[in-house]
């Protein structure tokens, strides 16, 4: 989600110098260096830096103030090099900094992957059916390895509580919901209770990565696998089968009225892509996972994201967020997939 005044953050001559020097100093980057924002709009801010021959990627938080324990740069750049450490698909950090020391806020830098970045469409040159099966076969691979990373050996097993991830997760949410006024679609409440009356013990523990979906991937044009999955900053130790029902309904299926995470990956609808249903049995075939239940763990992840968008939306009434919040209809296209989900299921 990023606020209107992030917008507005870039970097001048004097910043651009010291990043310069910062970087030079490392043995990152030579010489002067340009800087481009990249990205699709999450709240951290995300820049690519070229001293003209070396590529890298910077990233920091929106411009102060930070609520507490949001945009965590540091929290992710600790992230990222312990998954590094297990051989995962991860950008590489190079060098990170305190906030004062170089910025007024930490950022942190990390390995440029080239690659294609995939939403709207696949690009020409993973034209064929068989490449785009690969890449969603390569989609859910690479979250089931995630899955089954050890996290004492890769010094992550403090990230979070696992222990009654489900429950505290669905508080967690309803608070920030009565935050923003409480929504007015009487179907925030009739699922929220729904969650709570079904909800099933954690399936087990493990980094989840919380924004999977093929828009926070980088894809190899000649492999057509995933290189690279980036954006980390609501990843945490919880229960991996919410990390599965959140890609999954970010996975558009035709026929069926696109959700607006589901619109930001609308080139899973060409010809070629796995179903959701597919995805799913194979996610359960590498990991051994009781999928039994996922129909849960895909409305709280459509609940999650309506309460996500309606927090946003209320930001933007008052004035300090993106309008794009405000257009009709997000938060209730959330709320009915979620609704359609839950009653199949009773």
């Amino acid at each position: 989600m990023t606020d209107t005044d992030t917008l507005t953050w870039d970097w001048d001559e004097t910043t651009r110098a010291d990043l310069e020097d910062f970087l030079s100093a490392r043995g990152i980057t030579a010489g002067p260096v340009t800087t481009r924002a990249i990205g699709d709009g999450h709240s951290n801010l995300t820049f690519l830096v070229s001293d003209g021959t070396a590529e890298v990627v910077v990233r920091r938080p929106p411009p102060p103030p930070i609520p507490k324990g949001a945009n965590d740069v540091l929290r992710e750049a600790r992230i990222l090099t312990g998954l590094g450490q297990a051989d995962y698909v991860v950008p590489r950090v190079l060098a990170t900094a305190e906030a004062g020391e170089l910025l007024d806020v930490p950022l942190y830098v990390m390995s440029y992957a080239p690659g294609a970045v995939i939403t709207d469409r696949t690009p020409p040159t993973l034209a064929t059916a068989g490449q785009r099966r690969n890449i969603g076969l390569s989609l859910v691979d690479e979250l089931a390895r995630l899955h089954t990373i050890d996290v004492a050996e890769v010094g992550l097993g403090d990230l979070g509580r696992p222990e009654g991830f489900n429950l505290r997760h669905i508080s967690r949410m309803q608070r920030l919901l009565d935050h923003a006024g409480g929504g007015d679609n009487p179907a925030f409440a009739e699922l929220h209770d729904w969650l709570v009356a079904e909800a099933p013990g954690e399936s087990g523990a493990g980094i989840v990565h919380l924004d999977y979906r093929i828009g926070n991937l980088v894809i190899d044009e000649d492999s057509a696998e995933v290189q690279a999955v980036l954006d980390w900053e609501l990843a945490t130790l919880g229960d991996p089968l919410l990390d599965l029902g959140n890609f999954l309904v970010s996975v558009p299926e035709h026929g069926t009225a696109l959700n607006p995470t589901a619109a930001l990956s609308r080139a899973m609808l060409e010809d070629g892509y796995p179903s959701r249903d597919e995805l799913a049995q194979r996610y359960a075939e590498h990991t051994g996972a009781d999928i039994g239940r996922l129909d849960w763990y895909e409305v709280l992840s459509l609940w999650k994201l309506a309460v996500l968008f309606e927090y946003s939306r209320d930001k933007a009434a008052g004035g300090s967020g993106d309008p794009y919040y405000l257009t009709p209809g997000l938060v209730d296209s959330f709320l009915a997939e979620a609704a359609e989900i839950a009653g199949a299921q009773q």
